[in-house]
């Protein structure tokens, strides 16, 4: 039985999670969060509430990101202005350094990847895997 292009983009997805090794995995998450801080707050301030949603875990879990990349230097947080009980994020120059060097790695690994591919071939599958992106968010 030959597997649908859901099947396949379900195993692509699975497949990439779980390529990586612990060490590397773990600073995996940390991009992770420092990314959806820096995605967020390019909205609106970004809180750990904020954080969970842009990830899709729960507050407990974004919480335990948050502060594991706050004392890896990546993410500051301080109280929000006018709620003292709030908490807001913010990254580091660390963390902006970790998702430059992140996207460099994102880029190699690509190139790797679709070695023999003609240009237009790849920016064909980058617009693709935008288009994928932007139908998968709601709208509104």
């Amino acid at each position: 039985m030959t597997a649908g292009p859901g099947q396949v983009l379900f195993e692509f997805v699975r497949h990439w999670s779980r390529r990586t090794a612990p060490d590397v995995a773990e600073q995996g998450r940390l991009v992770l969060v420092v990314e959806s801080v820096y995605a967020v707050n390019g909205r609106r301030a970004a809180t750990i509430n904020a954080v969970a949603h842009e990830i899709g875990i729960d507050q407990s879990g974004a919480s335990r990101l948050v502060k594991d990349a706050a004392a890896a230097g990546y993410l500051e947080l301080r109280a929000a202005d006018g709620d003292a009980r709030r908490r807001e994020v913010s990254v580091t120059d660390a963390g902006v350094e970790l998702l430059d060097q992140a996207h460099a790695w994102q880029e190699e690994v690509f190139a790797e990847l679709t070695a023999g591919w003609s240009e237009r071939r790849r920016t064909q599958f980058r617009r693709d895997m935008l288009s994928l992106l932007e139908r998968s968010h709601p709208s509104g």
